[in-house]
Order: structure tokens, then C-alpha cells, then sequence
């Protein structure tokens, strides 16, 4: 597939992206060539072929969601100037 000049700067104007005018046909050569590599990876037969998520089969390796600090809420909001049930007050700044 080759695109022309002219649909690589409607393409630019749909992106709403400003594209020098000079590298308008390098633009083209290079979309069209990124088109023609896709086009031939479509043609790759790859019916036996599984889905994955990931390139590599490995196993994701993820620490224990626990917490790992004890819970000083109390002892925080002792020390805040205003609290009202368990929530901090804080001065309206937004009218």
C-alpha cells in the first residue's frame, strides 16, 4: 500500500499534527513502507499459533500484597488542627 502525498497531510490534519512540508514524501515512503510490513505480517498463517499476553513465559514476579506498616491514624490525626469523623479538615480553598 502507498500513500501519496496528499493523504499523509490529511492524516497530519486528522492528527492535528504540523508536519514540515519538505519531509512530506519522506513521511509518505515511510508510512507506506510501515504499511507494506504490516500487510505482509497479515499474511502469516497463525491458526496454531495461541494468544499471549507476554513474549516471554515466565511467571510475574510480585511481592505479597500486605501491609508492612502499622496503622497510625490515630496518632496522626491527633496531631492535625481540625477532625471530624476520622476525615481531616482543611480550609476551603476553591469558591
Amino acid at each position: 500500500m502507498s500513500l501519496s502525498a496528499e493523504e499523509v497531510n490529511k492524516i497530519a490534519w486528522l492528527a492535528r499534527i504540523a508536519i514540515d512540508p519538505d519531509k512530506v514524501e519522506a513521511y509518505a515512503h515511510d508510512l507506506s513502507g510501515i504499511l507494506d510490513f504490516v500487510e505482509q505480517m497479515s499474511t502469516v498463517d497463525t491458526a496454531g499459533v495461541p494468544p499471549m499476553a507476554h513474549p516471554m513465559d515466565q511467571a510475574q514476579r510480585l511481592r505479597v500484597d500486605e501491609a508492612t506498616e502499622p496503622n497510625q491514624r490515630e496518632l496522626f490525626q491527633s496531631h492535625a488542627p481540625l477532625v471530624e469523623a476520622g476525615l481531616y479538615l482543611v480550609p476551603k480553598v476553591i469558591e
